[in-house]
């Protein structure tokens, strides 16, 4: 099979998709597609299914029972401009191939991450590391975004002037906020970009990071339709059930008494309630 491209792809190459003050998320190259997934499949096949249905219903297929190989036929290159502590979430994942501007030989620019007026919140009580749902008043959140912006502009300004009197610049960024931006080239391929997805994607994942995670899901769209729909369906909204949740959902399909109680009962009537992994 040739070079697999998608029209949908080929349009937003290069174009930029805007991410909260300064980030931005931008396609730089891929390789393969829902075809190249169906091909690599049926490689013994040789011309593979003949309509955009059986395609689909062979991805779905495969996701579904965790065939994950023909999805690493797919890869992708992003150019993501993202602060510094979203790229230190973001590097955890292992499976991506990483290239990031240096600080050692380039200037850094005065551009700094500031929340909205509604991503501003106080320490959630019962989560240790996600933020509460407490209504703020308008002069809480103006204090905290103007500390922000304070301390930024206060960092900024010793960097340059340390710069300036020629302090190597390894040393001059040191003090440097998370909230600077960076920039990075990540490729990645479709099989471990659909497990970062599904964790970045997650309710329990930190807002900014789920903001990005949203337009790599639909950029990856444009490359692969139906294996992200086939992601979006078994991934991302669906659930996975233990053993002892199993049994409790044949027990209520035959009308019989649950025995689950507690915390795994609270649990389990809250993954079907909600359609959340917990």
């Amino acid at each position: 099979m040739a070079h697999c491209t998608t029209a949908e792809a080929e349009k937003i190459l290069d174009k930029e998709f805007k991410v909260h003050n300064h980030g931005f998320v931008r396609l730089v190259d891929y390789m393969g597609s829902d075809s190249r997934i169906v091909q690599s499949a049926r490689v013994s096949y040789g011309a593979g299914t003949k309509t955009v249905r059986e395609d689909a219903a062979l991805i779905d297929y495969l996701l579904r029972h965790d065939h994950t190989s023909p999805f690493e036929q797919v890869v992708l290159t992003f150019h993501i401009k993202m602060p510094i502590f979203v790229a230190r979430q973001w590097i955890r994942h292992r499976t991506a191939r990483v290239n990031e501007i240096s600080g050692r030989y380039s200037v850094m620019s005065d551009e700094f991450y500031v929340p909205e007026n509604a991503d501003v919140a106080k320490q959630s009580s019962d989560n240790k590391q996600g933020r509460s749902e407490e209504i703020l008043e308008p002069e809480f959140i103006q204090s905290v975004v103007s500390s922000l912006q304070n301390g930024q502009k206060a960092a900024y300004a010793d960097y340059s002037a340390l710069v300036e009197k020629g302090t190597a610049r390894e040393l001059a960024r040191v003090n440097l906020p998370l909230s600077l931006y960076t920039e990075m080239y990540w490729q990645i391929d479709l099989h471990n970009l659909f497990h970062f997805l599904r964790l970045r994607l997650d309710v329990h994942a930190q807002k900014e990071i789920r903001d990005y995670a949203a337009v790599l899901l639909e950029i990856s769209r444009a490359v692969a339709p139906a294996a992200v729909s086939s992601f979006e369906n078994h991934m991302h909204t669906g659930v996975r059930f233990s053993g002892e949740e199993m049994e409790e959902l044949r027990r209520r399909l035959d009308g019989k008494n649950g025995e689950l109680s507690g915390k795994k009962l609270e649990r389990f009537n809250e993954k079907i309630a909600s359609g959340k992994q917990l």
